[in-house]
């Protein structure tokens, strides 16, 4: 699965199936689902889940909190907008 393809899934109402966690967050919030997205990343303990964790925050304009996680995924905070940065982690994770 590409970028294309997990941005085409999002056409679906449900995730494609064997999703890794942090995509299935970012599938979330790519569909609306900001608290469902979340709560899935707050499940996942480790750096892309933080940077996932990150993003949400930023999204959500809460900028301590982003910077927070940010720093627990071992990342700069990002200057690309939202939406770059959402496909830039979900390249990441794909590959």
């Amino acid at each position: 699965m590409d970028l294309k393809d997990f941005q085409k899934s999002l056409d679906q109402e449900i995730p494609p199936q064997n999703l890794a966690h942090p995509l299935q967050a970012l599938w979330q919030d790519a569909k609306g689902e900001w608290d469902l997205a979340h709560k899935i990343a707050q499940d996942i303990h480790d750096e892309n889940g933080a940077w996932v964790h990150a993003y949400l925050h930023r999204k959500e304009g809460d900028e301590s909190n982003a910077a927070y996680w940010y720093s627990r995924a071992k990342r700069k905070r990002s200057n690309l907008t939202l939406e770059e940065e959402w496909q830039e982690i979900v390249r990441n994770l794909l590959n």
